[in-house]
């Protein structure tokens, strides 16, 4: 027996095989949310829907208006309507999905808790923000661009004719186009800024809504001295500015009107930041 326990003891131990050790990297982190990103069935949909309202409302806007036009009976706003301009008419719509789907990547992963396992997973915290909202940023650009650069053909061909009717040619057509894309791609960055900072699904899309589509309207109460010098540094002018045809001394250039959109969005991103550096999850 005895002879039995020390062959026992003298035997090697079995050796365990090392378990690979991971660094934490910015493409690992990107990776890591690109994929989260697509696992989501409400990605899917919401992104459908972005497009949808981009390419759909655009076309039901131009049928809209080359019917009033044969029949003789235009609104008078509609008279100086141009073809860019109907056929982006679903980007205040397309705004909203985009917007409210950035919020729901940050916002809905506080709202089950895995933000948790995010931030263990990247304790610096900082590059999981970035992460999310390039990747989302990039994803609704690409979203965007597609929508407008469909629509925008489709809609001139319908309204050919007519006043309204422009092509690719045309003197700023094109650089109108790209910044309607770049807006709605930076609207979906703001909403993923909101979801980080607010911690909340609601509380992220009413600022987002009031942010867009609200405080336009409350500014217009103001005095109209009032409003000639706010409303063109509002986010939703500001980025109307940038996909606009035409300006005049009440609107932003398209220049300008990007710097001023870009500068709404570092706002809310450096919100989101402070606030996953100084709060606990």
């Amino acid at each position: 027996m005895s002879t039995v326990t020390e062959i026992d003891s003298a035997a090697p131990a079995a050796v365990q095989p090392a378990r690979p050790v991971y660094k934490v990297t910015g493409r690992r982190v990107l990776r890591s949310e690109w994929a989260k990103l697509w696992s989501l069935r409400s990605t899917w949909i919401t992104l459908g829907l972005g497009l949808l309202f981009l390419i759909g409302f655009g076309l039901i806007a131009a049928a809209h208006y080359k019917s009033s036009y044969d029949g003789g009976h235009l609104q008078p706003d509609d008279a100086n309507s141009t073809a860019l301009d109907v056929s982006l008419f679903g980007t205040n719509f397309a705004q909203l999905a985009l917007g409210v789907l950035g919020v729901l990547v940050t916002a809905g992963e506080y709202s089950t808790g895995m933000i948790r396992s995010t931030l263990a997973a990247v304790p610096r915290r900082l590059p999981v923000l970035w992460s999310k909202a390039l990747v989302f940023g990039v994803v609704a650009l690409g979203v965007s661009l597609v929508g407008v650069f469909v629509a925008f053909p489709i809609v001139s061909g319908i309204v050919s004719g007519t006043p309204a009717a422009l092509s690719f040619s045309h003197a700023g057509v094109v650089r109108s186009l790209f910044g309607a894309g770049l807006y709605l791609g930076l609207v979906g960055v703001i909403g993923t800024a909101l979801g980080a900072w607010l911690r909340s699904v609601a509380g992220g899309i009413s600022v987002l809504v009031a942010s867009l589509m609200l405080v336009p309207g409350l500014i217009s109460l103001l005095p109209s001295s009032w409003q000639d010098n706010i409303s063109p540094y509002l986010p939703s002018n500001a980025g109307e500015a940038m996909f606009s045809l035409t300006h005049d001394s009440t609107t932003l250039s398209p220049g300008a009107g990007l710097l001023v959109f870009l500068a709404w969005t570092a706002l809310a991103l450096g919100g989101a930041a402070y606030r996953l550096v100084k709060s606990d999850a």
